[in-house]
């Protein structure tokens, strides 16, 4: 095993750029943390870039010819962008996650685990107001107690507006919390097991204490008792609900609202040489995935995509997870554009393209040495990371990706002088993930796992290094540049 990093490698010039990278990355994360503000804040940077919507072309009948430069969104939540190279579409794409002649993909999903509200959230209980929760995606739930949470969001109404909400991240908004009994009362929940101490009924979230009070001018004195005997507190709630944002108790009905923890990305370590931030899975390879891609400014010989998709914490369901059909669709309609309108040009294009499903991997941790197999797991400082197969226990689950792909890739990366590694999530039989790679495989496209080592994975706020940022833009644009 190699014990040195590329910390010892960095000239000044380097430093200066990674600490920049990180900087933009930073200051992403602290603008998206929902899946619908990663789609926004990425087609904002793709239209900067000189991307258009591929919508309007395809209403235009515009034809595209090499080095236009496309992207598509479907429900404010999965984002493609396309540059189309030079060679025939049906040899496949690059993709960071696309090419006929194939495509580079590079493909990285933008939801992060949460806390989501339910349909009837709202409730009074004790003099409290609360809103239930459904927890989205794998956490531990001790860890979301007692820690400042934000609400992002959106609120659709039956009129067709679309309300924003986003609570708790300005220094003048109120944050909010999820309570939990005290040390000197908490003996019986002390015996429990870390995975239920915290039941997933309990995370509901303390949003109020303040009954509604009448007002000096108020001359419904009936009403304000009412409300005062029944649920004056939640009552209160409402009112400031319809204060602020007009809205209903029955419009939570047609809400999504997201429970986030409050606050930005950090620099960590007296050597500022860490970010710990929430959302790090897996905005880490979805923010450098589409860095890679916006600098990628020469029109490429193959096709380059960047893939952005939803829902992957939760098995890549739903109409705007991979699973979907969307991303075929869109590919479709790129392929007509540049002329191939035969249905088995997409699958020639497809089956050809080449992608890095880009998402984490667990870093090394000697806290917790037992968990890992040290000369197969992933280090902070030592690069982009690979995983030739996921799954778990005996590779269930897993795309393993083939040698000869793996080959081609080393030699990318090291002709580029990128920093990698090569890692398993966990020992065997402890360890164990899925990825959207065996999604993409079932085209018959070569796929494999890249992406950035993380402390804390999963937790409210994850820790990763900086220099591993760095190297994951560095890599991604050898993939798109070289990948034959």
């Amino acid at each position: 095993m190699n014990e040195k990093t590329v910390w010892e490698t960095y000239d000044e010039t380097q430093k200066q750029e990674m600490e920049a990278t990180c900087r933009w990355y930073m200051d992403c994360l602290d603008q998206a943390k929902t899946e619908r503000e990663a789609a926004r804040l990425s087609v904002k940077l793709a239209r900067q870039a000189g991307y258009t919507d591929l919508m309007d072309a395809v209403k235009e009948g515009r034809k595209l010819q090499a080095g236009d430069k496309v992207y598509a969104v479907y429900n404010e939540k999965t984002v493609i962008l396309y540059h189309i190279g030079t060679e025939n579409p049906e040899n496949g794409m690059n993709i960071l996650f696309v090419r006929e002649n194939g495509c580079q993909i590079a493909g990285a999903h933008i939801d992060s685990p949460r806390l989501d509200l339910k349909q009837n959230p709202l409730y009074e209980e004790g003099g409290f107001a609360y809103l239930d929760t459904h927890y989205y995606g794998g956490i531990k739930k001790y860890q979301w107690v007692t820690i400042p949470l934000a609400i992002h969001g959106v609120v659709a109404q039956k009129d067709g507006r679309i309300i924003e909400v986003n609570i708790g991240e300005a220094d003048t908004d109120p944050v909010f919390t999820i309570t939990d009994v005290l040390p000197h009362l908490g003996g019986a929940y002390m015996e429990k097991k870390a995975s239920v101490v915290i039941e997933g009924e309990k995370l509901d979230l303390l949003i109020g204490s303040m009954p509604a009070v009448k007002s000096a001018d108020s001359k419904d004195e009936a009403s304000e008792a009412d409300a005062k005997a029944k649920e004056g507190v939640k009552a209160a709630i409402l009112q400031l609900l319809k204060e602020k944002y007009d809205m209903e108790e029955d419009d939570f009905l047609s809400a999504e609202l997201e429970i986030v923890p409050s606050g930005k990305a950090r620099d960590l370590g007296l050597d500022r040489s860490m970010i710990l931030a929430y959302g790090h899975d897996d905005r880490i390879c979805a923010f450098t995935s589409l860095k890679a891609m916006l600098e990628t400014e020469t029109t490429p010989a193959r096709t380059a995509c960047c893939l952005l998709v939803d829902k992957e914490e939760i098995g890549s369901y739903g109409a705007s997870g991979m699973q979907s059909r969307y991303f075929e669709n869109m590919t479709a309609e790129v392929l007509a554009l540049c002329g191939y309108t035969a249905s088995l040009s997409v699958r020639r294009c497809l089956q050809n393209s080449k992608m890095l499903s880009s998402d984490v991997n667990a870093a090394y941790d000697p806290l917790y040495a037992d968990v890992y197999e040290k000369k197969n797991a992933a280090f902070f400082g030592k690069g982009l990371v690979f995983s030739k197969f996921t799954g778990a226990r005996g590779k269930s689950g897993s795309n393993d990706a083939n040698a000869e792909y793996m080959a081609q890739l080393r030699k990318v990366f090291d002709d580029n002088a990128v920093a990698w590694q090569t890692a398993e999530l966990g020992r065997v039989d402890v360890g164990g993930g899925g990825t959207i790679a065996w999604i993409a495989a079932l085209y018959g496209m070569e796929v494999i796992d890249s992406g950035v080592a993380l402390l804390c994975m999963h937790a409210p706020m994850e820790v990763a290094s900086k220099a591993d940022v760095y190297e994951a833009v560095k890599g991604y644009k050898a993939f798109l540049k070289d990948m034959k």
